[in-house]
């Protein structure tokens, strides 16, 4: 995902280049606009100017958007006394794969 004030940067200047067109009233559309729209579907991974600006728009609103707070546990579960398995994946009440070593988690 392409970093958010790169994604704004290249939004802001397609919006005013093509607003700049548009008054012109010329039809012809500028080499900046081409290569604004070429990088944002580049960046965004679509064909087109208006789905490439719909992504980006979408990228900068998740980007924006709160991250939820992180869970009060510690991670992994440490602190709820699990067991794992080597590769620090869950075990099985008392049952682990032929060959992997079970280990408490220590806090």
């Amino acid at each position: 995902m392409p970093h958010p004030e790169t994604l704004r940067r290249l939004v802001q200047e397609y919006e005013a280049v093509a607003a700049r067109e548009a008054a012109e009233g010329t039809g012809k559309p500028v080499q900046r606009a081409q290569d604004l729209a070429y990088t944002l579907c580049v960046l965004t991974g679509t064909r087109d100017v208006r789905p490439a600006l719909a992504e980006a728009r979408r990228q900068l609103a998740a980007a924006t958007a709160p991250v939820p707070p992180r869970s009060p546990l510690a991670p992994h579960g440490a602190s709820t006394g699990r067991r794992l398995i080597a590769g620090g994946r869950p075990a099985q009440a008392g049952v682990g794969a032929p060959g992997e070593e079970t280990a408490a988690m220590s806090d």
